[in-house]
This record gives structure tokens, C-alpha cells and sequence, in this order.
């Protein structure tokens, strides 16, 4: 909306610039046109009625110096007055337009309007009726009413035969198209008022073009180059579109119509610029697809999931080299530790190396991928923090999420097992506040029920309160809903009467009802507990002890732990968690990349292994394709990558660069963990 309020007010002030100077010269030729008359004239005698005349050109005179020097109240004034006392007087029409016009520069556009209809009215056979025709479109296009302005423009072309009226009025049609931002629609009109204008106002008119022109898509340049349409700038047009390819990343076909248009118009205003784009273009062409950067955090805090992760990424590389039929892949591999800094210096180091697409980080992701994105080069992210593939188009991630995690409980809960009513029990900090609303969030889009949701501090290890609040034994039951005493009775008619004194049965067992205590409501068919297996192994059994049994147990990826198992052992068996990789699963291709990796390094690979392999294998087959030219060819790919069934699941990004995955699922059973199927 600010573009548009800017663009418009240009607007007005060309309209302005442009009628002040053609107006300023037509009243200028009336006056001058009567002092030569009465120069030539013989001397008359002095009556009231000459002396009348003589006040009114002076009255007039002064209102103009008023109006050049943009004293437009006092100009108003003075105007005005004039009109009222000689509305019979040549300059009477005159006046009138100026009235018009001040209205409208006060931003008072049905007063000008209305002023202009009066003109029409009064004064229809002056020049200044179709003057102020093509002014009260101006005064529409200043209310913002733009498809006015287009349909009494469209009809006003067919009546007017002027040149200077009808180049304007073509322009303000134009104008309006622009407002509308419909840009191709405008330069048909400004194409034909240039064609119509005076030298001075085919600049403005040219600027206006160039302005349009730059706001077409790809699709809308070709569509006029197409045209056998010789008023328009076909030279503008064909530099555009060569501007437009680059910037889309096309780039053989930006080189292919920048070089035509440098060709045919060898001494252009935009020579210059179409010759850096194309040496710019070329210079990005310049890269080894062969080649692989890894940003890894091999020293500091994080250097055991680097580790980890280079061991999945040297096994993709062996596998993938391995085939005869693959082309050579190398790997050039730095150390970001957790340092920003370091992360900044590694990645300029991988552009000197010239690399087609870097893997990494897993820390410091932030600033690696607004680097990456910068520098124009692919980066597959390692990483479940927030809104990193929103930072360009650059920018992939592929990692598993808390929203993925959600997802795949919810739906299996709700539509394989068919329950909706569920309770959250969740720590007091990000990740569990996180997994907390989006895990509400999922649930309300599926149709499920939250019936409770209680929260606990992290360093808590006695959780008996919030699950008394769980299940309705927190709160002290109000007296009016508490079970009557036996000692008293209801007669026939509802009163309250008190038992037969000595009724010893009867007080004994109502001290027993009291002493009684009340049972847990469990209204929830499962329990969603997003914690660490060790916080989770502490709340289970707690739990238990509150009667909250026969539920289904559900957490995140980080329940994918013996320790889970160890120390919540019996109340644990059957909970549910979903994960991006499990090592016991029965797919062929899991059970082979296990196996080699357990050959190789002696361990059970874990998921930060598993995703590394997958990735790297990923990008492999990307730069492999035949035709990469240019790293936007590399982003293309991924983009467009059918699902690519790898050790972590099937795989694919959607058009912001996330990664879309199906998780693993996965159940206690005993001392083990089981895939669902």
C-alpha cells in the first residue's frame, strides 16, 4: 500500500507539473492576446463601464501572481471574486479552471469536479469545456476510484479529436491501470499518448513506460514482444525480460535475450548494466558440481553429534562412489564448532573452493544459511529450529520436526485407532511448551479433544499435583455436591428428616463414606508427556499410583531410549513414540545400511548417522544429473525430487526447501522397542 500511495502521489505531481505548464501558457495567450488589443485600440474615454474592465484584468492578474507563487486560499479568493463579478468576461472560463484546478491541488476533488461541470455547463463552446472534460477524470483518479477513470476515459477518446487532450487522457487511463497494478494494461495507453505528445511530455511519459515495464513478469513481457505492435519500447521490453530471467534464476535464458538485446541495440541506456548481468551470470556458472561442502561442529560442546554425523556422511560417500556408473563426488568438510564466527569463515572458505551445495550445520544454523543464501549457494540444513527454510530460497532443512512428530501421533491415535480425548501433561519450559501447543494445535485440526492439559516445573521430580488435577482429585469437592449422610432421610415429599437415634449401623457407615476416598476421573483415552525418557521414566509410575491405567502413553523422539525402559520398566510397555530413524526395522534398506555401518564402525548407527547418509545421498544424486549448469539447477532439483525412499523414510521438500517425511512409530514391548506397522 505504501508503493502504491507513493506511486500515486508521483502521479499527481507529473499531472500537476505537466497541466500548470500547459494551462499557465493558454491563459497567458488570452491576456496577452487582450493587452495587444487595447494597445492598438484608440484611447477611449474614461467611463465606469472601461474602468470596470480595467479592475477586472487587474483582479485576475492578481489572482494568477497568487496562484505562481502557491498561495492557492488566497488565490481561491481572488479567483472567485473575479467569477462573480464578471462571469460574462473572456477570462470568466478562465477563472473557473482555475478554481477547478486549486480545488483539486487542496485535495478537494468533488469541489474541483463539480467547478468543471459548471464550465461544461456554462462555457460549452470554450476550449476549456473539454479542458475540464479530461479534468474531472483527473479529479476520480484522486478519489482512487481508478475503473472510473478507465471507462469515462475509454469513452471520452471516442469523442475528442485534440492531440494534447487526448495524449492526457491516455495517460491518466494508463495511470489508473498502474494503481490498479496492472501494469501490461498501462503501456498500451502510455504507448499511444506518447505518440501524441509534445516533446516535453514524451520524457514523462517514456519514464512512466519504463516504470510499467518494470513490473511485468516474465510471461507479460513475452506476451508484448510477441506483438506485431511497433509503438511499443521493444528495446525496454527486451532488456526487462533478460532482467527478469536473471533474477529467476533462468540464466541460459537471460544470456540468450541480454546478448540479443546488446546485438540490436548496441549504444542503449542499459547497455552497460545487460553487460555486468551477463559477466555476473557467467561468473556464478563457475563452480565444481562435483563437489560437497560439510559444515560440521568437530570441536566444542556439540563435537559428538560431528562425530556421529561424519561417520554417516563418510559411509554415503563410499556407497555412492562405489557404483561404477556414479561420477566422483568429493567432500570438503569443515569445523564450525559452535562459534558463529568460525561457521561465517568455513563458508567462505567453501565458495573459494567453489562448492555446488553445502550439508550442515546442525549448530549455528541461523547464520550458515543467511550466508549460504547470500553467497547463492544450495544448503541442506540439519536442524528443527523454527522458520530456517523461510530465510531464502536457498535454504533447505532436513531434519525431524515437532510439528512431524505431532503429526504422526495425532493421526495414528485418531484415525487408525479411532480416539479423540487425550491429556497433556508437559514441563514448564520451550520444548515443552513447544511440543504442548502444537501437539492442541494438530489435535483440534484432527478433531480430537483436549480434556486436560497441566504443566509442571522441570526440576520437579514429585508430580502427584498436576496429576491429581488431571483426574479430579485436586480440588476439595464442594459441600452441595458431596454424597448426603445415611443419618438423614428424604420423606415422600423430598424434605430432609434425621434417622432414629441409636441407629448404630447406620453412623457406621456413614463415617465410613467420609473416611472414603474419592476415585480418580480418567476421561482421557491417552496421555501426551513431551520430556526427557529420564523425566518421563519419574511420571509414569506416578501415574499408575493415581489409578491412571489402560490409557495409551505417548511422547516424543527423545522416549526412543533404554533408559526410558530401565526406569520406568512395567508401566512403560506399550507407550508410543515416533522417531526419524530406527535401527531394528524390518525394511531391507535400513537392515543393510545398519548392517554396513556396524561393519565399518563396530556401533548401531543412531538418527544423527542416518540423516547425514541420507542427505549426502540425496545432494549426491542431485549434482550427478546430466545438464547442471548453474547451482539454481542444483535447488531445482531438490525442489523437484520425487520421493526418495532412504534409511529415515520417505523423502521429499516442499516448495519452501522443508522437508515433508513420514516418521517411524514405535511401541514398547518388553525390554525392546517394536515398529508399528
Amino acid at each position: 500500500m505504501r508503493i502504491l500511495n507513493s506511486s500515486k502521489s508521483t502521479l499527481i505531481q507529473l499531472h500537476d507539473r505537466l497541466y500548470l505548464n500547459m494551462k499557465h501558457t493558454h491563459i497567458l495567450i488570452i491576456l496577452c492576446s487582450i493587452v495587444a488589443m487595447w494597445a492598438c485600440a484608440p484611447k477611449p474615454s474614461v467611463t465606469p463601464e472601461t474602468r470596470r474592465v480595467e479592475v477586472g484584468d487587474e483582479l485576475f492578474a492578481d489572482a494568477e501572481e497568487l496562484f505562481e507563487s502557491r498561495s492557492y486560499h488566497d488565490a481561491l479568493a481572488r479567483f472567485e471574486g473575479y467569477y462573480t463579478q464578471y462571469p460574462d468576461k473572456p477570462l470568466a472560463a478562465a477563472a473557473l479552471m482555475k478554481i477547478g484546478i486549486i480545488h483539486a491541488l487542496l485535495g478537494n476533488s468533488e469541489k474541483a469536479r463539480s467547478t468543471y461541470e459548471q464550465i461544461i455547463s456554462q462555457y460549452p463552446n470554450t476550449s476549456f469545456a473539454s479542458d475540464a472534460q479530461v479534468e474531472i477524470l483527473f479529479t476520480y483518479f484522486q478519489e482512487g476510484t481508478y475503473q472510473v477513470v478507465i471507462d469515462q476515459g475509454v469513452a471520452l477518446l471516442q469523442r475528442m479529436d485534440s492531440r494534447t487532450h487526448l495524449a492526457k487522457i491516455n495517460v491518466l487511463i494508463g495511470d489508473a491501470y498502474m494503481a490498479m497494478g496492472s501494469p501490461i494494461d498501462a503501456i498500451d495507453y502510455y504507448a499511444r499518448a506518447q505518440l501524441l505528445a509534445t516533446e516535453l511530455e514524451r520524457q514523462i511519459i517514456a519514464n512512466k513506460l519504463k516504470e510499467a515495464i518494470a513490473q511485468l513478469d516474465s510471461a507479460e513481457v513475452a506476451i508484448l514482444l510477441n506483438r506485431a505492435d511497433t509503438n511499443l519500447p521493444t528495446d525496454f521490453l527486451m532488456f526487462q525480460l533478460g532482467l527478469n530471467y536473471t533474477m529467476e534464476e533462468k540464466y541460459d535464458d537471460a544470456i540468450t535475450v541480454l546478448s540479443e538485446f546488446l546485438n540490436r541495440y548496441p549504444q542503449h541506456e542499459n547497455r552497460m548494466l545487460a553487460e555486468s548481468l551477463i559477466r555476473e551470470i557467467n561468473k556464478n556458472a563457475v563452480f565444481n558440481r562435483n563437489t560437497i561442502g560439510c559444515l560440521l561442529p568437530l570441536s566444542g560442546p556439540y563435537q559428538t553429534f560431528g562425530y556421529r554425523a561424519l561417520k554417516g556422511l563418510e559411509l554415503a560417500l563410499d556407497q555412492f562412489s562405489s557404483q561404477s556408473s556414479n561420477p566422483p563426488i568429493n567432500i570438503i568438510v569443515k569445523d564450525t564448532g559452535a562459534d558463529p564466527d568460525k561457521t561465517i569463515m568455513a563458508l567462505e572458505e567453501l565458495y573459494r573452493d567453489q562448492v555446488a551445495a553445502i550439508i550442515g550445520p546442525i549448530v549455528t544454523v541461523d547464520v550458515a544459511a543467511r550466508k549460504a543464501q547470500d553467497m547463492g549457494i544450495p544448503i541442506i540444513t540439519i536442524t528443527q529450529k523454527d522458520n530456517i527454510p523461510e530465510i531464502g530460497d536457498k535454504v533447505f532443512r532436513n531434519f525431524i520436526t515437532p510439528k512431524m512428530q505431532v503429526q504422526a501421533l495425532t493421526s495414528f491415535m485418531i484415525e487408525s485407532l479411532g480416539l479423540y480425548r487425550f491429556a497433556i501433561l508437559y514441563p514448564n519450559e520451550n520444548y515443552g511448551t513447544t511440543f504442548m501447543n502444537l501437539f492442541w494445535d494438530q489435535l483440534l485440526e484432527s478433531g480430537g479433544v483436549v480434556v486436560g492439559a497441566e504443566s509442571y516445573e522441570p526440576e520437579q521430580t514429585d508430580f502427584s499435583d498436576p496429576i491429581k488435577k488431571l483426574v479430579g482429585l485436586y480440588y476439595e469437592i464442594p459441600v452441595d455436591l458431596k454424597p448426603q449422610k445415611d443419618s438423614e432421610t428424604r420423606t415422600g415429599d423430598g424434605e430432609l428428616s434425621e434417622n432414629p437415634a441409636g441407629d448404630s449401623n447406620q453412623n457406621t457407615a456413614a463415617q465410613a463414606d467420609e473416611e472414603e476416598e474419592p476415585e480418580s476421573i480418567v476421561d482421557f483415552d491417552a496421555i501426551f508427556i513431551p520430556d526427557s525418557p529420564k523425566k518421563a521414566g519419574l511420571i509414569i509410575p506416578q501415574l499408575a499410583y493415581y489409578d491412571v491405567k489402560n490409557v495409551y502413553l505417548l511422547g516424543t523422539n527423545l522416549w526412543h531410549s533404554e533408559s526410558l525402559i530401565k526406569i520406568a520398566d512395567q508401566y512403560v510397555q506399550g507407550a508410543i513414540m515416533p522417531d526419524g530413524f530406527f535401527a531394528g526395522s524390518n525394511s531391507p534398506l535400513v537392515k543393510n545400511f545398519v548392517n554396513l555401518f556396524e561393519d565399518t564402525y563396530q556401533e548401531t548407527p543412531e538418527f544423527i548417522e542416518a540423516i547425514l547418509y541420507d542427505t549426502a545421498m540425496i545432494l549426491f544424486q542431485v549434482v550427478s544429473e546430466p545438464g547442471i549448469r548453474f547451482r539454481s539447477e542444483i535447488r531445482d532439483g531438490l525442489l523437484n525430487m520425487n520421493d526418495y525412499s532412504g534409511v529415515t523414510g520417505i523423502t521429499r521438500f516442499d516448495e519452501n526447501g522443508d522437508v515433508l517425511r513420514r516418521l517411524y512409530l514405535l511401541r514398547v514391548k518388553g525390554k525392546t522397542f517394536v515398529e508399528l506397522e
